[in-house]
């Protein structure tokens, strides 16, 4: 049963926060929704949610709010923006960024907040819209420990595992260190493929052999739904973070500049490991 003194607001009822929200409503929270979809402002109203038209009204009604925007510019809008948030949310409400962000922001975030009594934690969320699908997400948390335990019944209902990595900001180091590998790996399969099919090797029993061997990977295994739409995003988070750190990381930088190509390569003609007809992404 949901603990009856938390509301639960999200902002950005996409592909992932809606998933997230039908489980809440699934485990009984009362879930308030903002998105500027009108398609995903009714499918989220047809699945149980309310449905308001601005950030600030989501922090009126609800005692957590969790942003799934898509860019770091995106929530410093809901939150400090016209009609954003700290207008309305009350002292000692949460507010949950599950958007990929860099973790200075965060840290920034925490701070301006703050002087409202309003907490923060970073909860950035990893396995992708199947696993949002079916309520098995990783959440990579940042924060205070007794924000993040409050929490944590709320993200348990979409995320099946839930690490609290530290300080806020820790979430988001964990998510761009996530995806950094995430796309290393990726970009080799794609590599790798191209190289392949210029044999006669047949492709499907090669990759069923890989898979058995120490090139397996999850970008071999789920190739087919392998998308670098936010790859170019996920690179600049992790090339930004490179130059504060005062690192030079050559493969990094490579992978930032491939992901480009990539992307493409992979909308339009990816090398068919699995025999499948390629599924499109934009």
């Amino acid at each position: 049963m949901a603990d009856s003194k938390e509301r639960v607001g999200i902002i950005g009822a996409g592909r992932m926060g809606f998933s997230m929200l039908t489980h809440l409503i699934k485990h009984g929270y009362a879930v308030t929704v903002c998105d500027l979809s009108d398609k995903q402002r009714e499918a989220a109203r047809a699945a149980g949610a309310s449905v308001v038209a601005t950030a600030a009204e989501v922090g009126k009604a609800c005692t957590i709010v969790i942003l799934g925007v898509g860019y770091d510019d995106e929530v410093e809008d809901v939150v400090f923006g016209k009609n954003g948030l700290i207008e309305t949310m009350a002292s000692g409400s949460i507010i949950a960024v599950s958007s990929t962000a860099k973790p200075d922001n965060m840290k920034a975030l925490t701070a301006r907040v703050a002087t409202k009594g309003i907490e923060v934690i970073d909860a950035p969320i990893c396995r992708g819209r199947f696993a949002a699908d079916g309520g098995t997400l990783l959440a990579l948390v940042g924060g205070k420990t007794e924000i993040v335990e409050r929490a944590r019944p709320v993200f348990a209902t979409f995320a099946s595992d839930i690490v609290h990595l530290g300080e806020v900001g820790n979430g988001q180091v964990g998510k761009a260190i996530n995806n950094l590998m995430l796309w290393f790996n990726a970009c080799g399969v794609m590599e790798a493929g191209r190289l392949a099919e210029k044999t006669t090797v047949d492709m499907v029993k090669l990759r069923d052999a890989l898979l058995t061997s120490s090139a397996a990977s999850d970008s071999l295994k789920e190739w087919d739904r392998v998308s670098f739409t936010w790859a170019m995003k996920d690179m600049q988070i992790v090339s930004d973070m490179t130059d504060k750190a005062g690192l030079s990381l050559p493969l990094t930088g490579a992978i930032k500049e491939v992901v480009k190509e990539a992307r493409r390569a992979k909308a339009s003609n990816p090398p068919n490991w699995t025999g499948n007809k390629p599924l499109k992404y934009s």
